[in-house]
């Protein structure tokens, strides 16, 4: 073929490739950042486009083509390397982008079960703590008179210099005691997907009726104030995750239930990968949850107005982070 023609045939696709390059290339955040504005080459079609450049790369030479036209291969051939091949990022940062980026994408993409987990933890606590102001014996039916008692004294409002929520022990220790606690009830509510998707109905309901008896029985018998004080900040995270938790074990059981065209196991593998990733970013929030319970949450003598407004603050944070998380950003669903 004449080089006249074999240029003519593939200007072209060269263009375009110098032109993803240029705009493209050089920084994967500005990419990213500005890809709605980008309307050439598309991003996926860059592999099987620099593949066709080596073999025309290769042709070209072979047949003895001007330098003009090798050199310019050659030197779009070193820049689609570079990008392609470039050193990937390492580890401690791709776990950063998948906790910032990734782990919101993927809880909107199963923006279904998250909703239904959500309403399985939110009715049947918003029903108990409602009951219980309407006939306050109906704590003891969930909890004993000792453990009631032992709930009234850690938020006693007659002693607002102790630490709330705590019969004893130091932050530090106060922190590991409820990182193990958060992470165990976060397990217990994925894990229970296993029972044919009736385990996290039960596991959120549950702790919802459990979480609604504590707080409808302390404001019943007047030590609220103590308490909204000491859940108020650390529960954004805090029960956000286990939600998080509880929409995955209902997309593993359903997954399990209703495999649709796919093989049973396949179907549960995929939806045990895709709640594993989802664990990860769960266990971001309850340690993140189990700091601010063991040193922010348990000061006693703070003002209640401080304490809401740093909740205000952490709340709004949490659902700016799971509804824009991400939304910019290309982001692979890969372990961290």
């Amino acid at each position: 073929m004449r080089q006249e023609i074999f240029v003519s045939r593939h200007q072209a696709e060269w263009v375009a490739l110098e032109q993803w390059l240029d705009a493209r290339g050089d920084s994967a955040r500005k990419a990213r950042a500005h890809r709605r504005d980008w309307h050439g080459l598309a991003d996926h079609e860059m592999p099987a486009r620099y593949r066709r450049l080596c073999q025309q790369l290769a042709l070209a030479r072979r047949r003895g083509y001007s330098a003009v036209v090798t050199e310019r291969l050659q030197q779009l051939m070193q820049r689609g390397h570079s990008v392609l091949y470039r050193t990937p990022a390492p580890h401690w940062r791709r776990a950063v982008e998948f906790v910032l980026a990734g782990f919101p994408r993927l809880v909107r993409a199963e923006k279904g079960v998250m909703l239904a987990a959500t309403l399985l933890f939110v009715l049947p606590l918003v029903a108990m703590y409602t009951a219980i102001q309407i006939q306050p014996d109906l704590s003891s039916a969930l909890y004993d008179p000792v453990q009631l008692a032992g709930f009234e004294d850690m938020y006693d409002p007659n002693d607002p210099q102790r630490a709330l929520g705590r019969d004893n022990g130091t932050d530090v220790a106060m922190f590991g005691f409820y990182i193990w606690n958060n992470i165990s009830i976060g397990f217990k509510v994925f894990a229970s997907g296993l029972l044919v998707g009736l385990g996290p109905v039960l596991a959120l309901a549950n702790e919802g009726i459990r979480a609604g008896a504590v707080a409808g029985h302390l404001q019943a018998v007047g030590h609220g104030d103590p308490f909204w004080r000491f859940v108020c900040g650390h529960a954004a995270f805090e029960l956000t995750a286990i939600v998080i938790a509880g929409g995955a074990g209902l997309r593993l059981g359903l997954n399990l239930i209703a495999p649709g065209q796919r093989r049973r196991i396949d179907a549960l593998v995929e939806g045990g990968r895709r709640g594993a990733l989802l664990s990860v970013g769960v266990l971001v929030m309850l340690l993140v949850a189990a700091f601010i319970e063991a040193f922010w949450s348990s000061i006693g003598w703070m003002p209640a107005t401080v304490k809401y407004s740093v909740a205000a603050v952490l709340w709004s944070a949490v659902f700016v982070w799971l509804l824009a998380g991400g939304r910019n950003r290309r982001h692979a669903e890969s372990s961290p």
